[in-house]
């Protein structure tokens, strides 16, 4: 694993929202990727690296469903917060400024579902040019195999998959 320079590397968590974090997930259940995504945050936050948390809304729709929000205690002072209304993140919604803004390069992607929000966020992130690297146990998707299908065949095609602990380690090495 290469190194990762704090400054120019952002975390982008993916859509960990009450209403999402409770489906039934596999192969980790979502208060395990909270829990593996908040150990990043803080590592992220304490290297001085941007921490962006990423949740959908429903377009057209007058009110959210209940449990739209980001879930209890991952949003702190600093973080970047961005609402997309596609699957992934980048389209329609000023990412790619805001991390070009903050000198970002290098993006650890982690979040729900692998195979759709984190997968089509690695998919434009790479289209626009970003370094990958996706924190394995802490993403999850609606089964074990739409899961394992995305880090093993789709993504390692974009960047780096690789435990949680490991990119920590690159980022303070």
């Amino acid at each position: 694993m290469t190194r990762l320079e704090a400054q120019r590397t952002a975390l982008v968590v993916i859509d960990l929202m009450e209403r999402i974090v409770e489906l039934p997930l596999a192969p980790r259940s979502g208060e395990e990727v909270v829990l593996a995504s908040l150990g990043l945050a803080a590592a992220f936050r304490e290297a001085g690296a941007p921490v962006v948390l990423v949740r959908v809304e429903r377009p057209g729709v007058d009110e959210q469903p209940p449990g739209s929000e980001l879930v209890e205690g991952l949003e702190r002072e600093g973080d970047l917060v961005i609402v997309k209304r596609t699957v992934g993140a980048f389209h329609g919604t000023g990412l790619d400024g805001e991390l070009r803004a903050r000198g970002v390069d290098t993006l650890v992607v982690a979040g729900i579902a692998t195979n759709m929000g984190v997968e089509s966020t690695a998919r434009a992130a790479a289209d626009h040019g970003y370094e990958l690297h996706f924190a394995e146990d802490a993403m999850t998707a609606l089964s074990g195999a739409e899961h394992e299908a995305a880090v093993t065949l789709a993504l390692p095609r974009f960047g780096t998959v690789a435990p949680a602990a490991e990119l920590v380690k690159a980022l303070w090495s």
